[in-house]
């Protein structure tokens, strides 16, 4: 009988697991979503979903798509799985374990007093998967393992960066980064380590782009300069790279044939896009400037000046962060010296493409990309369950603080100059001027002399024989009569993400998974007859609108 684990990483994006056989210690196979299953495009609006269409909701959509990549993976026999392990950011987790969540949304403390709101226990946890996963495709004695929070702020996300990256055993003033629509970043200086985590938006994850997509066989993912065009580098079925189309990125002209065809583009295609859109002085904030203002890719991708805006978005809230740390630790961007780039935007981005954009400071020396480090932490604790206490004592004596940018005057400051620069073309001379008069960090220029070290050649670093299965339609899709409804289809029309349909019988169809859910609700408006609401569609997920308690 063989013995097999399973590792999960839940994003912010979307989730990936991988299956392990547990006797010979081998990954036998990966499996990732294409996007997250609960409606939203951020950490944000999942908290948001969660509080109001009930955590039950939001847990019953997760696991459904867990049972979708268990599915995916070649694990023979559910019986077989002994172990499972988790790791993600502290609202993924939560919502995980169905347990509370509200204190993750109210930044202040007397708020969470006022509504009596008590955090849960987030330290290292060891269930049985029968017993506390009901909904959850596997054996009933199945070990669940997840890693501890730092505080409930810093997440076992966080916390594997931070171990993984080798951040702790560094005496120069380190940042590390994982890079993703939720931006973990940390900042040692000296003994002192102060993190923050910012909504950076989905760009980074190749989402909210035309023709975007994860990380994923199939994806532009670089461009390589030969001579004035451009080779697209393409993840292939192993998410590794290889040659896709030599392209003239500012005609479109196919200037010679690639080995692999490009599905989409990347988050690390995107910020390759724009570090090469500027050096061949293409663009000029906030405008593309070719004749009919896009750069072009391989397979007639096209990058335009909305998908410029919303990368620019991803890419001032990270630099807006790593300046908040800088000023919150009181020292200047020069100091930091060596920076760890995590997540799969992390690894595939050309280093110096990222320093050029402002995703890396600008002054390091040595760059160190690490690959997907939640993931990696699953896996370990999976063959090794007993460094799960490791981690908790880690966890218990690590100094560190959290930043909160959502309430940080600073980030605030720095991330309006941000949003001015990327999306209105604020000169550079002005932004630091505007810079120096809110005493925000100075932000010297780009030296590309920092010695660079990838330290794995993917963000999985094994993907097992079977390969990388891409599960297209993650989670649940509604089908409701809504009353009052005269099938004009305005609403189905109007989403930005085609996650409305009508059936044949004048139904109305949400896919969850493409959903943006509050921060849009451009159906809801545009319903000429008022009567389309999407919490009526969110109440149909378990088919009542009491969608119960967290557990405590």
């Amino acid at each position: 009988m063989s013995k097999l684990g399973i590792a999960l990483d839940l994003g912010t994006s979307g989730f990936r697991g991988q299956a392990i056989d547990l006797e010979e210690k081998k990954v036998l196979g990966t499996a990732i979503t294409a996007r997250h299953p609960l409606p939203g495009a951020n950490v944000i609006d999942h908290l948001n979903f969660a509080i109001d269409a009930g955590s039950g909701v939001a847990h019953h959509l997760m696991m459904t798509a867990i049972n979708q990549l268990l599915r995916l993976l070649p694990v023979g026999r559910r019986s077989d799985i002994k172990r499972l392990a988790v790791c993600g950011n502290p609202i993924q987790l939560s919502l995980f374990e169905d347990i509370e969540i509200r204190d993750l949304a109210y930044a202040g403390e007397n708020k969470r007093r006022l509504l009596g709101i008590v955090s849960p226990d987030r330290s290292s946890k060891e269930y049985r998967g029968g017993d506390r996963f009901p909904g959850l495709e596997i054996p009933a004695d199945c070990l669940v393992l997840i890693p501890p929070a730092v505080k409930h702020e810093i997440g076992a996300d966080a916390l594997a960066m931070l171990v993984l990256s080798g951040i702790l055993d560094r005496k120069e003033v380190c940042l590390a980064t994982d890079y993703g629509t939720n931006a973990e970043i940390a900042l040692k200086a000296g003994d002192k380590i102060i993190t923050g985590s910012c909504a950076a938006g989905p760009a980074l994850e190749g989402q909210h782009i035309n023709r975007g997509m994860l990380a994923a066989p199939g994806a532009v993912a670089d461009l390589r300069p030969e001579g004035k065009a451009h080779r697209c580098l393409v993840l292939d079925e192993s998410m590794a790279l290889g040659e896709g189309e030599l392209v003239d990125i500012a005609s479109g002209a196919v200037l010679g044939k690639g080995q692999l065809k490009a599905k989409g583009i990347t988050g690390t295609g995107v910020a390759a896009t724009i570090a090469r859109g500027f050096a061949a002085k293409l663009i000029n904030l906030p405008r593309i400037e070719t004749a009919d203002t896009y750069l072009h890719l391989a397979n007639d991708i096209r990058f335009g000046e909305e998908d410029l805006a919303e990368a620019g978005k991803a890419i001032g809230a990270i630099r807006a962060g790593y300046l908040t740390l800088a000023a919150e630790a009181g020292i200047e961007l020069e100091e930091i010296r060596v920076a760890y780039m995590a997540g799969a935007s992390g690894t595939y981005v050309d280093a110096r493409k990222a320093m050029q954009i402002g995703m890396v400071p600008p002054r390091v020396k040595e760059i160190y990309q690490v690959g997907n480090t939640s993931l990696t932490m699953s896996r370990a604790l999976v063959q090794e369950p007993g460094r799960l206490k490791e981690l908790e004592k880690i966890a218990q004596e690590l100094r560190a603080s959290h930043c909160m940018f959502a309430t940080s005057k600073i980030f605030e400051k720095a991330y309006l100059l941000e949003l001015s620069y990327w999306t209105e073309g604020l000169p550079w001379e002005q932004y630091h001027k505007l810079s120096k008069m809110y005493h925000l960090p100075e932000l010297p220029p780009v030296e590309l002399t920092a010695c660079h070290v990838t330290k794995v050649d993917r963000d999985i670093t094994e993907v097992g024989s079977a390969g990388v299965a891409v599960l297209e339609k993650v989670g649940r899709e509604v089908c409701l009569a809504v009353f009052g409804c005269i099938a004009c289809g305005r609403c189905v029309e109007k989403c930005p993400e085609t996650a409305l349909s009508l059936t044949d019988d004048d139904r109305l169809a949400l896919r969850m998974d493409r959903c943006n859910g509050t921060a849009c609700c451009r159906c809801e408006h545009e319903c000429p007859e008022k009567v389309f609401h999407l919490a009526d569609f969110w109440s149909h997920v378990l088919g009542s609108k009491n969608n119960g308690q967290p557990r405590s």
